[in-house]
């Protein structure tokens, strides 16, 4: 694996751990989320980064296997030009729902990449 996809491969999930981390100082609940703006902005950054990280591996090696890779960037693509209609529930379920699997997926590429 190309040193440039591994290096997108850390950001992917330095960024999900960031997200991870700001729930350690405040519960994981969404009427909490969804009440601290701070919180809602720094996710929406650090979604921006995963699918931007995500493109970038999809231009050198369509052939690595994210789930649903195509998706995550179009989200990244709405989060930063469609910012006035974006829900908060959007960015809950990435959250909840999808940042652990593309987790899980992100170290499995790293360990087999050596």
């Amino acid at each position: 694996m190309d040193d440039r996809i591994k290096k997108w491969l850390e950001d992917i999930l330095i960024a999900i751990e960031e997200i991870d981390a700001f729930f350690e100082r405040i519960p994981k609940r969404y009427d909490i989320f969804i009440n601290d703006l701070l919180i809602r902005r720094a996710v929406e950054r650090n979604i921006e980064i995963i699918g931007e990280a995500v493109n970038r591996i999809l231009k050198n090696d369509a052939s690595i296997a994210i789930t649903n890779a195509r998706k995550i960037v179009d989200t990244r693509n709405y989060v930063i030009h469609g910012y006035d209609s974006l829900a908060p529930d959007i960015l809950w379920s990435i959250v909840v729902n999808h940042l652990p699997v593309l987790k899980t997926e992100a170290q499995c590429l790293l360990t087999f990449a050596g």
